[in-house]
């Protein structure tokens, strides 16, 4: 899809050069060859393609040619509890801004709502600050949904209550996938804010003589908002890291109690074994083979044997079923 964004005016699909006239924003939504080409066609500039915004070092993700600087990202985008990471490139020009995406971002449909409703004129300079605020906005938003999120974890690994032990270890492995699921969002967080961070010092340092002083004021306080959620975002995997360890903590515990079970069988019942061994030899000569009460001897004495074992694992607590 390729979208014409005009200060005022709804979104309009680019279909001829002319569709794009004097719009200060061209939106590339999962861009087809023929709309790469279309693009490259009315804006005299080169268009990143997919393998280019996968490039993971920094002098492919931020560089200059002639007077435009090309940028890309990842860009992490939530949807219920699921989400995913997509690189997003900023082509920046003196005339506009070019973005080209493969998912769709609420963040981006924020910002194309903003300028329908505002019709005042835009340069792309503008746009692609205004694009930047909205997606730290968005990622502020799901850190807030992901500090809530690890609360209730915290309260679930900690407040539980006890359950039968086939029940608590699916409930810890639960736990486990969750703290795992929250832990990767975190990162995919991290190295969104990251990439927005190096976009937007990039632009300040060599855009600096073509933004004017309220675009940079914008930037720095842009600046400082990144580095604010980074600072949340340390504190949310120091977070998730005990959390881990506090889970596979009670994994291992769960583990203990199933190896105390195990000790105490075979601890039981290991001395009836021998009991039963004895008097099972089919020796000639036993003192007992002939004696009228030696079964009931051995069976008192194998019952025996197993009450006594079982009464001091009982007051060594044992049996608790805290």
């Amino acid at each position: 899809m390729f979208l014409a964004h005009v200060p005022g005016a709804p979104p309009a699909t680019v279909h001829a050069p002319e569709d794009a006239h004097d719009a200060p924003w061209l939106d590339l939504l999962d861009p087809t060859d023929k709309e790469v080409e279309l693009a490259e066609t009315i804006t005299g500039l080169t268009i990143p393609r997919r393998t280019d915004l996968d490039e993971i070092e920094s002098s492919s993700r931020l560089y200059m040619k002639d007077d435009t600087v090309y940028l890309s990202t990842p860009l992490v985008r939530r949807r219920d509890e699921d989400f995913s990471v997509s690189p997003v490139g900023f082509v920046l020009s003196s005339r506009c801004l070019i973005t080209v995406r493969f998912t769709d971002y609420s963040s981006f449909g924020t910002t194309a709502r903003q300028l329908e409703d505002d019709p005042q004129h835009i340069s792309g300079d503008e746009v692609a600050v205004l694009l930047m605020e909205t997606v730290v906005d968005r990622l502020a938003d799901i850190l807030e949904h992901l500090g809530t999120r690890l609360d209730c974890l915290s309260r679930d690994v900690f407040d539980g209550q006890p359950q039968r032990r086939g029940r608590a270890g699916n409930r810890l492995r639960l736990m486990l996938r969750r703290v795992g699921r929250s832990g990767d969002l975190t990162s995919a967080v991290r190295d969104s804010l990251l990439g927005l961070d190096r976009i937007s010092i990039y632009i300040s340092e060599n855009k600096q003589h073509d933004l004017s002083p309220r675009l940079l004021a914008r930037l720095k306080t842009l600046g400082r908002d990144i580095a604010s959620l980074n600072d949340f975002v340390a504190q949310t995997t120091n977070k998730v890291q005990f959390l881990l360890d506090a889970t596979l903590g009670f994994i291992s515990i769960e583990q203990n109690e199933g190896m105390k079970l195990l000790t105490v069988v075979s601890f039981v019942g290991v001395t009836p074994t021998l009991i039963a061994g004895v008097y099972g030899m089919n020796f000639k000569v036993m003192p007992e083979l002939n004696w009228h009460y030696g079964y009931a001897y051995a069976m008192a004495l194998m019952a025996l044997s197993i009450a006594l074992p079982l009464a001091w694992f009982w007051r060594k607590g044992w049996f608790d079923k805290e």
